[in-house]
This record gives structure tokens, C-alpha cells and sequence, in this order.
């Protein structure tokens, strides 16, 4: 879709200047970078190919942070064409802030370059084009504060819920092979 370069700078106090970051947002990626991303960040997104090109195939937009060629963020919108959502932004710890807690799975906590902000604001950039009616994210611990920064809000009495795709569902018999 779009690619450019965006010097992002932070104030030297004893951190890290990052120059020359190139955003992109594109409607695909490498399969196999993607999946090398994820294994350095170490996170529990699949390790089955299928199932990452499924997620892939089902992702609206991607808007990647590179820097020397080199993927160092990732952020994601998906949309059914009337609600859409910031399905992930991630960035490599290293380029995260000093304040940054876990430094791990990529998660974005703080991050004072403004890389992650920028790509989440991509993100939702594409989305309002494509004309969805309201754009959510679901999140925890110090990633609400980066949604709030960004103008999400929390909604009043919505509680989150799980259920994993293998659990069984209570009460219900399935019917045997055997059935005619």
C-alpha cells in the first residue's frame, strides 16, 4: 500500500536515538519473516504454518517498522467489513523505552520512540479508509495505557472472556459417527 521513511528521535538521557525507521502498510508479508519476527520476540503466536497463513490470510492490513531491512515491528488491523480491530502491535524489546517492564513478547509497554504509536495510528488509518464504524483492541496490563493514548476507551460493564478453541462445551452430547 504505503511505505515510507519517518526519522523517529528520542531525547538522549542515557537512551538509545533511533533514526531512519521505514513504515509500511501493506496488505501481506513473507509468511516466514513474519514467523522469524514472532520467534525472536518469543511470542505464542503459532508455530504451525497453516495456521499463521490462515491468520494472515484473514488480516486486512500490516503495517511493519524496519530498520537497516531489518523487521522490527508489526502491527495488524483486521476488519468484517463494519467493525475493525487492532489485533496486535508489537515491537522488538530493544527498541522499546527505558521504563519498559517485561521486555518480552514484544508487547508494547513503553514505547518513547513512538515506533509503535506510529504503526498502531497506520493501522487505524486503513480502517477508517476502508470505512468500518468502529475500531476496538483488546488489551492488558500497560498496553491500555497505550490504547487510551491513542483515544481508545474503555467500555463501562464489558468484561472480556475466553474460551479455547479445544474446550469442551458444557452440556452438549455430540452426536456419534455411528448416527443416521
Amino acid at each position: 500500500m504505503t511505505g515510507d521513511t519517518l526519522n523517529t528521535l528520542m531525547e538522549t538521557g542515557g537512551v538509545n536515538v533511533f533514526e531512519d525507521i521505514e513504515y509500511e502498510t501493506m496488505a501481506s508479508l513473507d509468511p516466514q519473516e513474519l514467523l522469524s519476527f514472532y520467534t525472536r520476540q518469543n511470542s505464542e503466536i503459532t508455530r504451525s504454518r497453516d495456521k499463521l497463513k490462515r491468520m494472515m490470510d484473514n488480516t486486512f492490513c500490516f503495517v511493519t517498522a524496519r530498520r537497516n531491512g531489518e523487521l522490527i515491528g508489526l502491527a495488524r488491523g483486521v476488519t468484517d467489513g463494519l467493525q475493525g480491530r487492532l489485533a496486535e502491535c508489537k515491537l522488538d524489546p530493544t527498541y522499546q523505552g527505558p521504563a519498559c517492564v517485561t521486555r518480552k513478547d514484544g508487547r508494547i509497554e513503553h514505547d518513547s520512540a513512538g515506533i509503535a504509536r506510529e504503526m498502531a495510528c497506520r493501522v487505524i488509518e486503513a480502517l477508517r479508509k476502508f470505512g468500518v464504524e468502529r475500531i476496538d483492541a483488546l488489551v492488558y496490563g500497560t498496553e491500555v495505557d497505550f490504547c487510551e493514548e491513542l483515544g481508545f476507551r474503555k467500555w463501562r460493564g464489558l468484561v472480556a472472556m475466553e474460551l479455547t478453541a479445544d474446550a469442551p462445551l458444557p452440556g452438549r452430547v455430540l452426536a456419534s459417527s455411528n448416527a443416521v
